[in-house]
């Protein structure tokens, strides 16, 4: 090889790195400006390793720089089309749930972005001006070649291999920010961010986890020795005796992407979308908060049925794939405990998000998905319609046993994204500006649709002889347009303060029953990790010593998310700042760690 090839060869392998990182963060729509110096060594690094891999194994450095720099693209492309939908870039577990991806993945229209279009532009031109030298380089093989080509593929496993380290990240100072995944993408590298999370794959042990710390602060909790549980003097639990079972049915519904943007006050409707609910007698109507935007729903089922909170594990995770990996207390097995017949139904499939898996384990009963439905199945925009769904509620009503008590929880469909399909027809719309937001009219139709058909429901369940209470509350807002968002909320992303960036998360919920409710000490606000607690309190269902201890921390901090928490004062407050109920959130994440993973058999 001449001195000319040389150079050119040293020049690949130096340059091909940065250069690809580059594209992979442009792509993103990262500003040079806002990647840390740092960031661009410890991720260049990482593709230098696999360059380097790819020249040793093939002998081809141009054609593998093409390569190295294709797969940069196809990564930066990947990480900003799921953050635009779901609000976070692409994370470690969601390999766990390829399916749920690619079940929901054909609703959903990918547009390229101007950046995109630029970058790729200019990988495919660098392809054509390369393209007599792709093949330029092949190393015959002979003895002299054998020890640089071995030379290369351990440098290039070596640098693969360390700077995937989370240990590594951390101490350079590169890594993930939970709080706000994308940017740390974006300023840390999307490779070292993605690897860095892989730390948060198992949930990490409080530093207070003790069995002795468990049973001080159950023991704190108001009439716990009288009403929930007696201990010993050798540190064993006895449980109090088990109440009488309660004469309601219960049914709760969890509405994909059901929001109240109306109730922010910024915008108005061609016609209003919750009529029908808002102007129900003896009801409940009140507004939620959720742990995720956009997309998460699992996690959403969590927090109800456990009273968890995501605030305790990593951002972005997946609990029915991470965590509930044996039997595991929630609502549906203290209900299954007091005789009743427990039933979860989605109308999608089984594997989604690891539902036939989970819902054993979280104390049900039965299952039921869209191939175990009754009733026809009618479609909107391509997602079975929210009228089908709660016929299904119906049926299975019209055809349990008289007097069994039933616990249906059921997750919808209609309404989840994308709303981009062409034939839909609009009917609801911005006043002063209709068609301009497309996607949020597509949704605001279908919203208005599932109050429509919660009014099927209601009528139903008026003349039912039993007793039956009906919760139906959001998962989380819709991903719809920005500017939109921004109108609604009278308020621009970056300029709000931590109570307007909380409230990007609420969602409403109603609570109706066929027998007069009660509801006095009803709350204005709540979270989805309360709802559930709630819920049981107006069906006259005892909660347990946790369930307790949950109201307890209502009590200070009515709203508690993944994203921040609200005080009884109104006052919003981040997870990364110290105040005064720094102790109640340590309880709190304590006796969860110990419901999930097992500390003692107290809780």
């Amino acid at each position: 090889m001449d001195r000319k090839s040389k150079g050119s060869l040293i020049s690949l392998l130096l340059l091909t790195p940065v250069t690809a990182f580059y594209l992979m963060q442009l792509i993103m729509g990262t500003k040079f400006v806002d990647v840390k110096l740092i960031a661009v060594l410890a991720n260049g690094l990482w593709l230098a390793g696999l360059y380097w891999l790819l020249c040793a194994v093939t002998g081809y450095p141009v054609l593998s720089s093409l390569v190295v720099h294709l797969l940069s693209a196809l990564w930066g492309i990947a990480n900003y089309f799921v953050n635009t939908f779901r609000g976070t870039p692409v994370l470690p577990w969601d390999f766990a749930s390829l399916g749920t991806a690619a079940a929901v993945s054909g609703s959903y229209k990918l547009t390229l972005t101007q950046n995109m279009y630029v970058w790729l532009g200019v990988l495919l031109l660098v392809v054509i001006l390369l393209r007599k030298k792709l093949l330029w380089g092949k190393f015959r093989p002979t003895g002299k070649t054998v020890m640089p080509r071995l030379a290369g593929v351990v440098a290039g496993l070596s640098l693969m291999f360390i700077f995937c380290q989370p240990a590594v990240l951390e101490r350079i100072h590169v890594g993930a920010y939970t709080w706000q995944q994308m940017v740390g993408y974006c300023t840390d590298g999307a490779l070292c961010a993605f690897f860095d999370n892989t730390k948060y794959m198992e949930v990490e042990q409080p530093t207070n986890a003790t069995v002795d710390n468990v049973k001080y602060v159950l023991s704190q909790v108001e009439n716990a020795v009288g009403e929930g549980l007696n201990f010993h003097v050798d540190g064993e639990a006895e449980p109090a005796q088990a109440q009488e079972t309660p004469h309601y049915n219960i049914v709760a519904i969890m509405n994909e992407s059901w929001a109240d943007y109306e109730s922010y006050g910024n915008i108005t409707l061609s016609q209003p979308v919750m009529d029908y609910i808002k102007s129900l007698d003896n009801t409940i109507f009140g507004h939620a908060y959720s742990s995720v935007f956009g997309a998460g729903t699992s996690s959403c089922e969590f927090e109800f049925l456990t009273g968890h909170s995501m605030a305790f594990l990593p951002t972005g995770s997946a609990p029915y794939q991470q965590y509930i990996t044996r039997e595991t207390a929630s609502m549906a097995s203290l209900l299954g405990d007091l005789g009743y017949r427990t039933l979860a139904f989605h109308p999608g499939e089984p594997g989604s998000w690891n539902r036939n898996k989970a819902y054993p384990l979280l104390g049900f009963d039965e299952m039921k998905f869209r191939a175990d439905m009754n009733v026809p199945q009618l479609e909107e925009h391509a997602y079975l319609s929210d009228y089908s769904d709660f016929q299904q509620i119906v049926w299975e009503f019209e055809n349990k046993e008289p007097g069994e008590p039933l616990f249906l929880f059921n997750v919808t469909y209609q309404n989840h994204g994308g709303y981009e399909e062409a034939d839909y027809p609009t009917e609801v719309t911005v006043e002063n500006c209709p068609g301009q937001y497309p996607r949020a009219e597509q949704y605001l139709t279908l919203a208005n649709k599932t109050d429509e058909y919660f009014k099927v429901l209601v009528d139903y369940f008026s003349t039912y002889e039993e007793p039956t209470i009906i919760v139906m509350f959001g998962d989380h807002q819709p991903w719809v347009e920005e500017e939109f968002q921004e109108l609604a909320y009278g308020v621009a992303q970056t300029d709000m303060t931590m109570e307007q960036y909380m409230a990007k998360f609420q969602v409403p919920f109603v609570i109706w029953s066929n027998t007069p409710l009660d509801a006095e000490g009803a709350p204005e606000v709540t979270s989805i990790n309360f709802l559930g607690q709630y819920l049981l309190d107006r069906a006259g269902v005892e909660r347990d010593l946790y369930g307790k201890f949950l109201q307890k921390v209502e009590q200070q901090l009515p709203v508690f998310t993944s994203v921040g928490y609200i005080d009884s004062q109104g006052h919003a407050y981040s997870h990364w700042e110290s105040t005064q109920y720094d102790k109640l959130k340590e309880d709190y994440q304590l006796l969860q760690y110990d419901r999930l993973f097992g500390i003692s058999d107290v809780t």
